[in-house]
């Protein structure tokens, strides 16, 4: 059965934490770091954490600015005062601004160069940190041209992506109990409930933060909500599927990602159940979906996008 997302008590005994996955390679994180990554099922809620809440914390810095400059300034606010942190990014992924963007927020700084990652390393100052600006700019807002609650950091948080907007002027009318798979901020999910057919609709969707805002946005009885990976979810007997899938992973291209979402659609739908996909054009999904259904039918192709219909 779906979980709601939980509230994180924003007490805790470690003294270490760690946000996403720094490249083990180049730098240490100490054993128990608690994890703080929304894109990490049950991690811990930086922004929910008390000040000085921990003396050291590792960052692999998010490739966006605005939600960079807020994980940073977040880290800052957790740590002790001369707490450490060190942060890592690839130089064409925010590398370059990393150094200028700590500095920004009162801090010394000290770096090193390898393997095209800029790592900086910095003392927490006692006093004179200037964080406001950065945790207000990277908050979740409400965005005016969708309607909907969102978040810097969030997958295509200020405007509906293309893919997601093609299978919204295509979507054919649902019944019964489904899921969104990769539901971001909901955007399909509202429509999908539009159906008084549909009984009920699980949004499965590896963003923390997405999920707290597809909550606020879609206000269904019949939604649920699950913060966790679509490739580990336990749903069974469905009868319609839609999704959107990813192919990056973490600043990424990674091709099977929607491969496997496909394969976990499978799995989750029962005898004569409905898969509607949008992907890229380019997207090597056919063979997958074949092996997996029975009945694979192209519905749309536009703009560089098509639409699978495929029947278990």
């Amino acid at each position: 059965m779906a979980r709601a997302v939980q509230t994180i008590p924003s007490d805790t005994s470690a003294r270490c934490a760690v946000y996403g996955a720094p490249p083990s390679d180049l730098l240490d994180v100490p054993e128990g770091a608690v994890q703080l990554s929304p894109l990490r099922p049950g991690s811990a809620a930086l922004e929910r954490l008390a000040d000085a809440a921990f003396e050291e914390l590792v960052v692999a810095a998010p490739h966006g600015s605005i939600e960079r400059r807020y994980v940073l300034a977040h880290a800052l606010r957790i740590l002790v005062p001369g707490g450490t942190l060190t942060v890592a990014a690839a130089k064409d992924k925010g590398g370059q601004r990393l150094r200028g963007e700590l500095e920004e927020m009162g801090c010394e700084v000290s770096e090193r160069f390898k393997a095209r990652q800029r790592i900086c390393t910095v003392t927490r100052p006692t006093e004179g940190l200037q964080l406001d600006e950065a945790i207000q700019a990277g908050a979740p807002v409400s965005v005016p041209d969708l309607g909907l609650l969102s978040q810097p950091g969030v997958f295509s948080w200020n405007r509906i992506d293309p893919g997601s907007a093609l299978l919204l002027r295509h979507l054919p009318p649902l019944s019964g109990c489904g899921a969104d798979l990769g539901a971001g901020l909901g955007v399909l999910s509202r429509a999908v409930l539009q159906s008084a057919k549909v009984e009920a609709l699980t949004l499965v969707e590896l963003d923390r933060r997405a999920v707290e805002a597809a909550q606020v946005n879609v206000a269904d009885p019949r939604a649920q909500f699950l913060w966790g990976d679509v490739r580990e979810t336990r749903l069974a007997d469905l009868d319609f599927v839609v999704t959107n899938p990813p192919f990056h992973s973490e600043g990424i291209e990674d091709r099977g990602l929607g491969q496997a979402f496909i394969v976990a659609a499978s799995r989750m739908l029962r005898r004569s159940g409905t898969l509607l996909l949008v992907a890229n054009r380019h997207m090597p999904y056919e063979d997958v979906l074949r092996a997996h259904f029975r009945n694979v039918e192209t519905r749309i192709e536009e703009a560089g996008y098509k639409i699978f219909e495929a029947r278990k």
